[in-house]
């Protein structure tokens, strides 16, 4: 959707015989406080005059709404929640009043909130199950767009509400299950997506004149909207069609021309025009981080952007001046961070430092690429964090990491617990499995209707790998990950039992029967796509999908567990993990559970992080390094 304010050396030789063996850095232990007095932060709005900008932080503990001076960097804090986060979306377009957005406990059920200037808040989605979503503001800067599932728990409507008087009008009643990814600036074509698989959509112009519906998407494969040019004249999307990587495309309205504006052999992320199409950013997955290039549209000259070394550049918007680009960037080493880029003086700006100062970056570890042979030849490719202290003469434990989704992928960014456990001695292969997205459409579907088996044997042959480390103590390697991590850490612990000493499970699925039937209301668009890419529990599917439950193989599970769930998770219901919980109590196998009655599907508030993460390395010395507690 448009939004004027877009939230969518040389080396030094030294002669040998007068060098002297450099010490070897001891790096300091940190504690899981220490690690979580790290902010997290988030959004980037410009304030009407682009001296300010609207963000999201959890100094606090949990978010709240802040603004950054472009000038000096001095933050504000603009609210002062003590029980929920509430996430910056974008200023009122004239005034200071400020959109933002909340869901209740972490059930992710979102509504739209308007802070007015006197300071106190109206809820402008008020309805109690209705989810809302921000979509920016009209041409004329009079009104703004969200969609929202009022009227049908399924399905979510477009809505344009004016500012003056914040009432709401229907512009688009969505009874076909379709996605609205965005709007002409003349407000005349909708652009529309219609989920067909995971790996599938299809794209369509919808005209609400003529009430015709244009399909985009002539040949099978992924689409995005990337949004309409300045005259409506063209419209851009990003789509792998007919090719293994995601590429950006002009599609011309009147004729239904396209052209291919950029491709490259990796996927395309994302793509914008600055707000009069001065230059368009261009953002690229590159091995598991995101690069930048930025275009002259006038001359389709790159423009010479600074280098961020490690850098992951996670979002951008630019200025309605042009003369100004925030990033979020970040690095393995340390959380997301904005800057600001001035295209007058070329200078980049840090303006945040979201690293705890009582940690020493030099203490924490990179990320590294690194890929391996699974059973079948098929190369993974995985970013491995090696613990400073680990030697031949100093082995350490590991842990196999397996991200979300299905179809996440691993990426070189910080996370604080991965960091965590590998300053305290676990060396961490995050493996990107088959069925990750990031490295070609034939990658990404080689896991469908196969889940729990050959994705499973990646991560097996990953810790084959870890194996032949000489500084990894080979009887010392589990299993952790979150969400669809987690189901494949329970997996591993029910359908080969034997391989992983550990097995840490955070929100993770462990009956499948019972989630693909329980999927909330507001997912129907994308309900068939994952029946078709892991199989209808209303089928003769629902025998596979038994098969694979690890909740039905718990007496398998031989080596102790750990289980973190959130009580409000709509995605995985917490009965699942207590049943499985319960299961392996029923083995005699040591198991732990906690249970976080203000969270849903992942934490938001950092003091269940810091005891949740805490626990987690509590229960990893006690059962894979097999140290006696202090």
């Amino acid at each position: 959707m448009r939004m004027k304010k877009l939230t969518f050396l040389l080396p030094i030789l030294i002669l040998a015989a007068c060098s002297q063996p450099a010490e070897k850095h001891i790096p300091k232990k940190y504690s899981i406080e220490q690690f979580y007095e790290n902010t997290r932060i988030s959004g980037g709005a410009f304030s009407e005059d682009e001296t300010k900008l609207l963000v999201s932080t959890d100094e606090t503990g949990i978010f709240n709404v802040y603004e950054i001076s472009i000038a000096d960097a001095s933050k504000k804090q603009i609210t002062n929640s003590q029980e929920e986060s509430l996430f910056a979306q974008d200023y009122v377009p004239g005034s200071s009043e400020i959109i933002y957005s909340a869901d209740k406990g972490g059930n992710e059920i979102d509504h739209l909130y308007l802070l007015k200037s006197d300071g106190s808040s109206v809820d402008l989605t008020p309805g109690e199950e209705e989810k809302a979503q921000f979509g920016g503001w009209s041409e004329d800067d009079q009104a703004m767009f969200y969609t929202s599932n009022k009227r049908d728990p399924k399905f979510f409507d477009l809505y344009k509400m004016m500012i003056t008087d914040w009432k709401a009008e229907m512009i688009y009643q969505n009874d076909e299950g379709l996605d609205i990814s965005g709007v002409s600036h003349n407000e005349k074509l909708f652009a529309l997506s219609q989920t067909i698989t995971t790996s599938e959509n299809k794209l369509f112009l919808y005209d609400r004149e003529t009430e015709e519906m244009i399909e985009v998407s002539e040949e099978p494969g992924e689409y995005r909207s990337a949004g309409f040019s300045k005259d409506d004249a063209h419209f851009y999307f990003i789509t792998n069609s007919g090719k293994e990587f995601a590429y950006l495309v002009q599609y011309k309205i009147a004729t239904g021309d396209k052209n291919v504006l950029f491709e490259t052999n990796w996927d395309v992320m994302y793509s914008y025009l600055s707000e009069n199409e001065k230059y368009r950013v261009i953002a690229i997955n590159e091995d598991g981080k995101n690069t930048l290039l930025i275009k002259d549209t006038n001359t389709n000259e790159t423009v010479n952007f600074p280098d961020i070394p490690d850098g992951n550049i996670l979002a951008v918007n630019f200025s309605d001046s042009e003369k100004l680009l925030r990033l979020t960037i970040g690095t393995s080493k340390a959380p997301n961070n904005i800057y600001m880029y001035n295209f007058e003086t070329q200078e980049l700006k840090k303006l945040t430092d979201t690293l705890n100062p009582e940690i020493d970056p030099q203490d924490l570890v990179p990320a590294e690429v690194v890929r391996y042979e699974s059973f079948d030849g098929l190369e993974i490719p995985a970013i491995y964090y090696k613990p400073i202290t680990a030697s031949k003469d100093s082995q350490v434990p590991a842990l196999v990491w397996v991200h979300g989704g299905p179809g996440g992928q691993s990426r070189t960014g910080y996370f604080a617990l991965i960091q965590y456990l590998v300053n305290h001695g676990y060396a961490i292969l995050a493996v990107n499995n088959r069925g990750s997205s990031g490295y070609g459409k034939t990658f990404y579907k080689m896991d469908d209707l196969n889940h729990g088996d050959k994705d499973l044997k990646d991560c097996i042959w990953g810790k084959k790998w870890l194996q032949q480390q000489d500084y990894i103590d080979d009887d010392k390697i589990g299993i952790i990950g979150g969400s669809y991590g987690g189901y494949m850490t329970m997996a591993a612990m029910t359908f080969t039992p034997d391989e992983f000493e550990v097995g840490v499970n955070i929100f993770g699925v462990t009956n499948w029967l019972r989630t693909l039937k329980s999927i909330p209301p507001y997912w129907e668009s994308f309900r068939e796509a994952l029946y078709t890419e892991l199989g209808d529990p209303f089928t003769e599917d629902s025998v596979r999908l038994y098969d694979i439950s690890p909740l039905f193989h718990a007496e398998n599970v031989k080596n102790p567990v750990m289980v973190l769930q959130g009580a409000n998770d709509p995605r995985v219901l917490q009965v699942e993990s207590d049943e499985i919980v319960e299961a392996i109590k029923a083995n005699n196998v040591p198991v732990e559970y906690i249970v976080f009655p203000d969270e849903g599907h992942g934490f938001i508030k950092k003091e269940n992080e810091i005891r949740g993460y805490g626990e987690i390395l509590k229960f990893l010395d006690r059962y894979l390094k097999k140290e006696t507690a202090e």
